[in-house]
Parts: C-alpha cells; sequence; structure tokens
C-alpha cells in the first residue's frame, strides 16, 4: 500500500526481505444505480494487529493499550490511510469486460477499532458510471511490490442490483512464491531495496473477484 506511513516502514527493508510486511483483509461492494449502472466501489480494508498497533502507537492514541479507541481518537486517526501519493492506484485493479475502468481517489472515509484490528473504509468513483446489468466485473485488490498482502476474506455484494453472482479466483501460491524467489534471487543481499526496487510479483499473490450480473 502506497500511503506515505507504509513508504516509511519500506525505507527500512532490504530487497532479499521483499516479503508482506502489512496483512489486510478486504472487502468490496459494488454501488449501482437503478438504471445498473456502476457508480463506484466502496473498499474495506482490516489491518493486520501489528500494524494496527504501529498505527496507534505512532499517533499517541490509546496509550492504555487495550486496543480500544475512543470517538475522538478514532477520528484522529480516520484518514491516515487515505493521504495516497501521486500515481498510487489504491492497490486496485478494476476491469469491466476486460477493459480497464478509472477510478476515482478515496472518498468518505471511516475507520474504527474492532478487536485490536484497524478497520478502515472508502468509496471510490467509476468515471462514467459503465452498466454493470448484464456485464462482469472484475476487481483484483494487490500491491504490485507485495510489501502489503491483501485477502479477500470479508464480504463481496453488490448493492442496488439484484441477479449477480460473486466468484473469488485464488491465486495459484505455489507459482507465485516461485516467482517470488526468482525474483530475489537475482538481488544481492546487501542491495538496497529503494535503489533497487522491490520485485514486482504482487499480482501472482492477488484473488480475482468476479461480479456477474444478469441483463435486467
Amino acid at each position: 500500500m502506497r500511503t506515505l506511513a507504509a513508504i516509511a516502514l519500506i525505507c527500512t527493508a532490504t530487497a532479499p526481505q521483499a516479503h508482506p510486511h502489512i496483512f489486510i483483509d478486504a472487502g468490496l461492494t459494488a454501488i449501482v444505480d437503478d438504471k445498473g449502472a456502476l457508480q463506484a466501489i466502496k473498499v474495506t480494508w482490516a489491518y493486520d494487529a501489528f500494524y494496527s498497533l504501529l498505527v496507534t502507537e505512532d499517533a499517541g492514541v490509546d496509550p492504555d493499550g487495550d486496543a480500544v479507541l475512543t470517538k475522538d481518537e478514532e477520528a484522529q486517526l480516520r484518514g491516515f490511510d487515505m493521504q495516497w501519493i501521486d500515481g498510487y492506484n489504491g492497490d486496485l485493479v478494476a476491469r469491466l469486460d476486460g477493459e480497464a475502468l478509472v477510478l476515482s481517489g478515496p472518498r468518505d472515509a471511516t475507520l474504527i477499532m474492532r478487536e485490536g484490528r484497524l478497520v478502515t473504509t472508502h468509496v471510490r468513483d467509476v468515471a462514467g458510471a459503465p452498466m454493470l446489468a448484464g456485464h462482469s466485473l472484475s476487481l483484483k485488490p494487490y500491491d504490485p511490490t507485495y510489501y502489503t498482502s491483501y485477502d479477500v476474506t470479508m464480504n463481496v455484494t453488490v448493492q442496488g442490483l439484484e441477479g449477480c453472482t460473486v466468484a473469488r479466483n485464488l491465486p495459484d501460491l505455489d507459482a507465485g512464491m516461485k516467482q517470488l524467489q526468482d525474483a530475489l534471487s537475482k538481488l544481492g543481499r546487501d542491495q538496497d531495496a529503494i535503489e533497487e526496487g522491490f520485485p514486482e510479483v504482487g499480482e501472482a499473490f492477488a484473488t480475482d473477484v468476479e461480479i456477474t450480473c444478469a441483463p435486467r
């Protein structure tokens, strides 16, 4: 995830250690209008407990360490992961019938702490509002560098349109690990990760969510 906080963590790693450092359970909602047009994608990220602890400690919230935030503390943290740098795609690739969709930056951010994990949501508008009814939508959340690992374990839904099916096409993890190992084997142990660049193997570990909706 290419937020400013993640970049700070990346700077401490070396290329041979290019494996996930942040783990996110993801959920997705396709938001459709009454004509069957795709208006937006709502994205949910549930961060792993360790990264959540790092974020709260860095922000100076939850001083008693009970992993329970007050409303004021939640408001203070809200949007911490929405400070996207130029060119960052939000770790989400969306396609309709194989054609790439253009998504806006994030809006309407929310944040809560649930069982020691920060859970955030944001909404991204879909340019052109194409018809979803009668078509197939692919949503693939992943970090190209695999610094952040996304697992689509949360709900995937369609809001505003019935007659849709959801399929989760899971990655071939063995093939992904081989691709990662092959890429890392070409880098020396002492090479700087920022200068050399993390190998872009993240897509090999990505779940492809397919939403197919019947014609209206």
